[in-house]
């Protein structure tokens, strides 16, 4: 069993996916309400949500003001369950959850515990469309009944122990059991694929291991040296650090390792003279252009990445720009991202700042012009924007972010304005 744990700030947007009203959950009648938890019961997803902001409302400081979470046992330990069944499993959840003092190396606390069980909570049973696999999502309040706040601190350690130890209450076989005893094949895959390659690189060694059904992530540093790498297979993730013997197949020590299930091949690449490639040169810069500031401008074609349709981890939002309102669905780490960057507590105008870097980001609108489609192609400046493609869907939104900034200043709700 696994289980993750987030304190976020979209709560209503949360709150209507998880109850199976949002326009972006194709078969709500997969869903199944399990329980409601110090509310009245049978709400909808707004009196649901009036309810939890009531419990915050003398907390403003608490921007991130429910608790989002997701249980997912192994099929077939549950196969067999009622709603009552899985209620009981929320409770064991939230008990295990709420148990956990969380200390560092030198025993100083630092996530005290919890009372999610105390807490106003909905809880929901999702069944996924294709393969059936249940789970449980919760959104728990950030403040409970006696007005103490939910701590977010190591939340995700959180979660993962309390599904740990849930798993080893009941016999189920944990997650962490299952990592474990899959390192042998994982690293013989590894193996496989470094004596299949004729010739060392990572773009090999990733086909290979694609064959066999891994994806593989690299870990780079500012200057592109790769530093690391994780493979992942299903739902399950390996660190290049945890495989192998002795620690050859890290991402420092995987070439050697190549080199010495082909000793031949290795000492030839080694020989063969390096092609030093030729300097073009650049052409002159006028005095005219190296005064004026130039925009940024990609050196790759940039990715047009489409938002219009529901994906898994996406949720619905709205923004509004050039007098209309677009419905978009954004990965919910985008979402925390631009909230983030205007803050609504200090900016006053942290709204249409949020409205213009979701306009970026989705392409209905570029910092080079008005983009012709609304969302689908290319601006009418024949300067490009888009995601760059060595960029992640998170670094593409910090800079919608700061091209917002430049467009429309940031306001703090002092009234100083800033740059």
């Amino acid at each position: 069993m696994i289980a993750k744990a987030k304190a976020v700030a979209h709560g209503i947007r949360a709150m209507l996916y998880v109850s199976g009203e949002s326009r972006n959950k194709k078969h709500p009648e997969k869903i199944t309400r399990i329980c409601d938890n110090f509310m009245p019961q049978d709400m909808d997803a707004t009196g649901i949500w009036t309810e939890m902001k009531f419990a915050t409302m003398n907390r403003p400081d608490i921007k991130n003001n429910v608790i989002r979470m997701e249980i997912s046992p192994a099929m077939e330990h549950t196969k067999d369950f009622t709603v009552e069944d899985w209620r009981q499993l929320w409770n064991d959840f939230a008990v295990a959850f709420d148990e956990q003092e969380i200390c560092d190396k030198d025993g100083k606390v630092v996530s005290a515990r919890t009372n999610v069980s105390g807490s106003k909570s909905s809880v929901w049973l999702h069944e996924e469309s294709k393969s059936g696999i249940p789970h449980l999502h919760a959104i728990v309040s950030r403040v409970d009944e006696k007005g103490n706040i939910n701590n977010d601190h190591a939340i995700h350690l959180r979660a993962q122990r309390a599904a740990e130890k849930v798993a080893r209450q009941r016999g189920w076989t944990t997650a962490m059991h299952v990592h474990e005893t899959g390192i042998p094949q994982v690293s013989a895959d590894c193996m496989e694929a470094l004596r299949e390659l004729a010739e060392w690189s990572w773009d090999g060694y990733a086909e290979r291991l694609a064959a066999k059904g891994y994806k593989l992530f690299l870990r780079k540093d500012k200057k592109d040296v790769i530093r690391g790498y994780v493979l992942q297979k299903g739902s399950a993730k390996y660190k290049g650090s945890e495989l192998g013997k002795g620690r050859n197949l890290t991402a420092s020590r995987i070439r050697q390792t190549w080199e010495k299930l082909h000793p031949g091949q290795a000492n030839q690449s080694r020989s063969e003279p390096k092609q030093t490639a030729v300097p073009t040169p650049k052409p002159p810069v006028t005095k005219e252009t190296a005064q004026s500031p130039q925009p940024f401008v990609q050196r790759n074609s940039p990715v047009y990445e489409d938002y219009t349709a529901w994906q898994p981890d996406r949720l619905r939002t709205e923004f509004e720009h050039g007098g209309k309102t677009y419905g978009r669905y954004l990965p919910e780490k985008v979402l925390d991202c631009l909230n983030d960057e205007f803050d609504y507590r200090e900016l006053a105008n942290w709204q249409p700042l949020q409205n213009l870097a979701a306009a970026y980001f989705t392409l209905v609108a570029s910092p080079y012009g008005e983009v012709a489609g609304g969302g689908g192609g290319g601006s009418q400046s024949d300067l490009k924007w888009g995601r760059d493609p060595e960029e992640d869907e998170i670094e593409f939104a910090r800079r919608c972010a700061r091209e917002a900034s430049r467009r429309l200043g940031t306001q703090k709700k002092s009234g100083m304005k800033r740059k």
